[in-house]
């Protein structure tokens, strides 16, 4: 065997990796709320308990892009993820006490963090940068690929059989995941290359900390900041719409919150796959603005049209700027990291940053609705969005993706 057709063999199993971590890496996700009221828990505890699990995974971010970067065993590093993942779940299934449960979260959250930066690295490790946007794209599809399927079957499951049916479904995902892994080839992940170095190049890395990755680099420090304002308004749009209609009776519950899923996933399929072309030939910049864009028109189509129908074209934009900052933000941090050897660091540092704004933004949007209303809170929310697209227009930035991308 070649060692081109080698890495192609790899490629392929990447893929799949890709579509059955969709169903591991978040854990329960959106069952766990509804796997813990049927133990006797109250709404605010589960709160509190989804909280702690996001700040952790929130501060571990950076330090395991460090992690990332520095190890020789990516592939380890994965496996010993996802038996953590299983092992925290099924504890929690057996014993739901209030530390198994907290314990289970926070590992869980965790090792999201790893997971995602790892992939990334090592889709860098094998492909390089030139194809790393095509590849990025590919992944990307296969994951929400992975995400309808499994919401699909652990919906159909839980309903005939109960949520153990959804523990079994992830239990058989991650041994899906595990296979994966084991058929992506080790000498096929070229480790210089999987932190932004480049391949048969005699490399100097001295070490650096995690702040000053993050304080050298001007145009990260932008990226940042849009990705946190981005994330400010984008976290709460969905909760909020939600809330919106079934507290007005125009929707049923189950039937609009699924659909809210399914719409966004297979929007997402499509365009991550032609954001992987698109970067491949063009570049990022037109993807970014174009990401950048769909929110503040998403808050407007649900503030001023209160219908279930609203739910399209909202799901449909999310879809759309989910899809193509999936494929940018990794693609643009190796880009302006490149030859850095530290690009998992700076995507750490970056995920970490636009996770405040994630985790600020459920507080601020309710804080809004329930003085102001609903419309106004999706109004103010597609505002902060706006001021990200500013941010990102008027700053250099485009100039020195111009630079790159030349």
């Amino acid at each position: 065997m070649t060692a081109t057709h080698a890495r192609s063999h790899s490629i392929t199993w990447l893929s799949r990796l890709n579509f059955f971590l969709a169903d591991v890496r978040d854990g329960l996700g959106p069952f766990l709320g509804a796997f813990l009221i049927g133990q006797g828990w109250g709404a605010d505890d589960i709160g509190y308990i989804m909280t702690i699990g996001g700040i952790a995974g929130m501060l571990a971010t950076t330090p395991l892009g460090a992690l990332i970067d520095a190890s020789r065993s990516k592939r380890l590093l994965l496996t010993l993820g996802v038996i953590l993942i299983i092992v925290g779940a099924l504890a929690l299934f057996i014993f739901p006490s209030f530390a198994v449960t907290v314990g289970s979260q926070i590992s869980t959250a965790i090792v999201g963090a790893l997971i995602g930066p790892t992939v990334m690295s090592m889709t860098l490790g094998i492909v390089g940068h030139e194809r790393l946007p095509h590849q990025l794209g590919i992944n990307e599809a296969w994951n929400h690929t992975g995400n309808v399927v499994s919401a699909t079957l652990a919906g159909l499951l839980g309903y005939y059989w109960g949520l153990p049916a959804v523990f079994i479904l992830m239990a058989l995902m991650a041994v899906g995941s595990l296979v994966c892994i084991s058929k992506i080839q080790p000498q096929d992940i070229d480790h210089d290359v999987a932190r932004g170095l480049e391949r048969g190049v005699q490399n100097d890395t001295p070490g650096t900390s995690i702040g000053k990755v993050l304080i050298s680099s001007v145009p990260l420090q932008v990226l940042a900041i849009t990705m946190m304002l981005f994330h400010l308004g984008n976290a709460a749009m969905l909760p909020l719409l939600t809330q919106s209609i079934i507290s007005q009776g125009l929707a049923d519950p189950s039937a609009f919150t699924a659909s809210t899923i399914v719409v966004a996933q297979l929007v997402m399929i499509p365009v991550a796959l032609l954001a992987g072309r698109f970067a491949t030939r063009y570049g990022y910049r037109t993807l970014v603005m174009a990401a950048l864009l769909a929110l503040p028109v998403r808050g407007l189509i649900a503030g001023y049209w209160n219908s279930s129908w609203a739910l399209i074209p909202v799901q449909i934009l999310d879809g759309i700027g989910a899809g193509l900052l999936g494929v940018t933000l990794p693609g643009l941090v190796a880009q302006i990291l490149r030859r850095s050897g530290h690009i998992n660091i700076g995507l750490g540092a970056v995920m970490a940053i636009q996770g405040i704004g994630a985790s600020l933004s459920p507080a601020l949007g309710g804080m809004i609705a329930h003085h102001y209303g609903y419309s106004m809170a999706f109004i103010i929310l597609g505002t902060i969005a706006a001021f990200g697209l500013l941010i990102w227009h008027f700053s250099f930035m485009p100039a020195v993706l111009a630079s790159a991308d030349a």
